[in-house]
């Protein structure tokens, strides 16, 4: 028989489950996980189709841009799945603790790439800027293929640190995002105000081009 208080309902019927709550939060964050896994493999897939068939791209450039849809690819295919595994597994499982290193190597080897190499792009950008025709004897695309090595040995190389400590893996990452932060902010910075000044220079002239023949 339910069991009822004056005033206050105290039945199951009346109070939702914790359990049920819970539940319905899994399913909702591994449905998510499997829906943006679908959409960022299928979308990097198409954008290594279409930097492959591109030929107007600085070779460098091109190979920084596929490490970049790569790595965003490898999300796809390998960190969220493993995140979804994480979600769905039991706290009393013992698996969980290996799911847990696991998804947290995979995921750090996986964001130190897309931010070392978005970092690596950056510094391009502002190098072209900057050396103009010089920058292709500069920038060739045997030092890319060493930056990109270089990027990904570091990255695997701190996510196996996770193994080993988790204080000085997470005190790392943080210094090289926040590094690898500042390194780009300046190089779009002046990309920005390089651009800025040059539309100034050039609009200087053109006004005083069209002045001059004013009476």
């Amino acid at each position: 028989m339910a069991n009822y208080t004056e005033g206050n309902c105290t039945t199951k019927l009346c109070q939702p489950s914790t359990s049920q709550w819970q539940t319905g939060v899994v399913v909702f964050l591994v449905a998510l996980n499997i829906f943006l896994s679908i959409t960022a493999s299928l979308g990097n897939a198409l954008i290594l189709i279409v930097l492959h068939k591109e030929t107007s791209l600085h070779p460098p450039t091109k190979l920084l841009f596929k490490c970049l849809t790569v790595t965003d690819l490898c999300v796809g295919l390998i960190s969220q799945p493993l995140h979804c595994i994480l979600i769905l597994s039991r706290d009393t499982t013992k698996m969980k603790s290996s799911i847990i290193k696991a998804n947290t190597a995979v995921s750090a080897v996986l964001c130190d790439v897309s931010v070392g190499t978005s970092t690596a792009i950056s510094v391009d950008r502002l190098l072209a800027l900057l050396l103009g025709v010089g920058c292709r004897r500069v920038v060739a695309l045997g030092r890319a293929r060493e930056v990109v090595t270089c990027v990904w040995l570091i990255s695997v190389l701190l996510g196996s640190v996770s193994f080993l400590n988790f204080r000085i893996f997470w005190i790392i990452v943080y210094v090289g995002v926040i590094s690898s932060l500042a390194i780009s902010l300046f190089s779009y910075m002046k990309i920005y105000f390089t651009l800025r000044q040059h539309q100034t220079q050039v609009q200087g002239q053109f006004h005083q081009g069209h002045g001059g023949g004013i009476p």
